[in-house]
Formats: structure tokens, C-alpha cells, sequence
């Protein structure tokens, strides 16, 4: 049987050839393709029972349809995030559906910690600088984060971890989660009303899941609570800012830094070399002008360690829709 990957990157597509090779030993073909699944390529997949699926595949009821004319009984998404899929069309349509649950916390902990520090220190203006032989400091000032205070939005796995960071920082910690957290209780966190945490922190960090009620969590609202001093940083999924607001507030001259490493409207952009077109997106074009602005193309992910576990986890998935099992990973198991 060949199975077929859609937006498999360079670096990821050893990892998950020789994840594959081992598993099943030259009993099924893997076919790896850069190009992303949606509406225009969903032909490529007919006659592929098995579908490994990204982040930025498009698999809504009309694209799910024809995979399953097609012959498609298989979804492994290759990520923890499913937003991109519509499960109760794929339910219907009898075509199962498993995610990637967990992978090391750390690597997408540690990125939002990058961002933080880099628009804290202004280190990406730095380094522009130093490159044409400027060496002056002169708008380089940045602030010790040691003493002031992380808010939290979402303390899960990834939330937790960035805690635990922030801890060693020595700030004070806030977070907001509709479950509190032993472990970041034990490092001396306040639960607090959302509003609070928005309000008080000098640094926020978002860490939950894109559902439809946290869809623009970071709002208008929301960010007129925020000091105009405040950090804000996004490495979970680009639903969760509202764009539009978020230029608003930077127009006005408020936040000391952003730090984005998804957008909103990514689908499209992210992963693809744009470099010699014009870019169309106006409001990504936009956040791209503002020297305390700090937008990379959604790698908080992307170390050998989270991407190996991705790729066993994926593995998994496939040997257990061939035994007929119901794992731990599985959002739709067909009937």
C-alpha cells in the first residue's frame, strides 16, 4: 500500500521515512509531497486509503468528501492541533481520524521564551545593525524580567513548562486556565480572572488550545487592559489574536514588544517561499513594519526532538488503524 504525506518539510521527511521503514519494513510505500492538501490537490490522494495530514492541510466536508470517494479511510494529522479538519463530516463520511496528542513541551516552551527575549532585547534589531558595522546602542534598551510579573494563559504541558522558565527568570507568575495546575502551583502561581492576568502582567504568553470560545481571546478589550509597556507573545495558534486589534493597539504606540509565531491567516503562507512575490495579505504586511514586532513562520515546534516524537506518534496511529484499535490519539474512529 502507498501511503501519502501532504506538507512534508525537508528536514521532517527523513525522520519520517526511516520512522516508516522500520515499522513496516518495505510493506508500505510512503509518498512525501511538500504541497498541502485542500480543495486544488485533493485529486493526488485518490486511491490512497491512508492520509497523513499537516497543520495547514485544509480538510473541511468538501475536501473530506472526495478523499473518501477517493478511497480515503485514514486521517493521521501530524500534529496536535485538528482545527483544520471537520470531524463531523469525517464521522459521517466513515473515514477515521488521529492526532499527534503530545510531543516535548519544551521545544514550543522554550521558543516562546526566544520571542520574549528577542523583542525584550530588541536582539533581531541588533543584529541588523552589527551586520552593516553599526554598533551604536541607541533604541537597543531593553528591561530585566526578573521581579516583574508572567501571565500565563493556558497552564497545560506547554504552559506549565514556560512556568517553570519563568520561574527561573524569578518573576512573579500569573495564569488563567479553566483547570489549575499542581505543578505550577508549587512555583508560586496565582490563578487569577483572565481580566486580572491581562491587566497586571508585563508579559503574557498564550498556551491554549484554538476552540470557538477562545477564538480572539486577544481582543480590543483585551488589549486595552494590557500596560502599554507589556510584552505579548503567541507560539499556540494564530485564531487566538484578533490581527486587526493587535495593529490597533501598535498603531497607537502601545506594547514594548510582540512576538508571533502564528498568524491567523497563515494557511498559505507559512512554510512557502513568498520572498519573490508581492504579498497580498495586508495585515501580515502590516505587523512586518513595526520594528517591536517579531513574526516567524510557526517553528516553535521544530526541534529533532518534538519532530521525532511527532513522527513515532504518527507511526502509532497508522498501526493501530491496521489492528483495528481505538488509541489514545484517535478523534473519529469509523464504524
Amino acid at each position: 500500500m502507498e501511503i501519502v504525506a501532504y506538507g512534508v518539510l525537508s528536514d521532517e521527511e527523513p525522520l519520517l521515512r526511516a520512522a516508516f521503514d522500520k515499522a513496516f519494513a518495505g510493506r508500505h510505500e510512503l509518498r512525501c509531497l511538500r504541497l498541502f492538501l485542500d480543495r486544488d490537490t485533493v485529486p493526488t490522494a485518490v486511491g490512497h486509503e491512508i492520509v497523513l495530514s499537516s497543520v495547514n492541510d485544509t480538510l473541511d466536508a468538501g475536501v473530506l468528501r472526495t478523499l473518501a470517494e477517493g478511497g480515503t479511510r485514514m486521517i493521521a494529522q501530524r500534529s496536535t492541533g485538528y482545527n483544520n479538519i471537520d470531524l463531523t463530516a469525517a464521522g459521517e463520511l466513515g473515514v477515521t481520524v488521529a492526532r499527534v496528542s503530545y510531543y516535548s513541551p519544551y521545544s514550543v516552551a522554550e521558543f516562546a521564551w526566544t520571542l520574549a527575549l528577542a523583542v525584550n532585547r530588541r536582539i533581531v534589531r541588533a543584529a541588523h545593525r552589527t551586520r552593516d558595522f553599526d554598533f551604536r546602542l541607541d533604541g537597543l534598551m531593553g528591561r530585566d524580567l526578573r521581579g516583574r510579573t508572567a501571565g500565563v494563559v493556558g497552564t497545560g504541558k506547554i504552559g506549565s513548562a514556560f512556568t517553570a522558565i519563568a520561574h527561573g527568570f524569578g518573576m512573579r507568575l500569573l495564569g488563567w486556565d479553566i483547570t489549575e495546575n499542581p505543578d505550577c502551583l508549587a512555583l508560586g502561581m496565582e490563578y487569577v480572572p483572565r481580566e486580572r492576568l491581562f491587566a497586571e502582567a508585563d508579559l503574557i504568553s498564550l498556551h491554549v488550545p484554538l476552540l470557538p470560545e477562545t477564538r480572539h481571546l486577544v481582543d480590543a478589550g483585551t488589549l486595552d487592559l494590557m500596560k502599554d509597556d507589556a510584552i505579548l507573545i503567541n507560539s499556540s495558534r494564530g485564531g487566538l489574536v484578533d490581527t486587526d486589534a493587535l495593529l490597533a493597539a501598535l498603531r497607537a504606540g502601545r506594547l514594548t514588544g510582540v512576538g508571533l509565531d502564528v498568524y491567523e491567516e497563515e494557511a498559505g503562507v507559512f512554510f512557502l517561499d513568498k520572498s519573490l512575490e508581492v504579498m497580498t495579505d495586508e495585515r501580515l504586511a502590516r505587523l512586518m513594519t513595526f520594528g517591536n514586532v517579531l513574526v516567524t513562520s510557526h517553528q516553535a515546534y521544530f526541534t529533532e526532538d518534538a519532530v521525532g516524537q511527532i513522527v513515532r506518534t504518527t507511526v502509532s496511529n497508522v498501526e493501530d488503524y491496521f489492528a483495528g484499535r481505538r488509541g489514545e490519539n484517535t478523534l473519529v474512529a469509523a464504524t
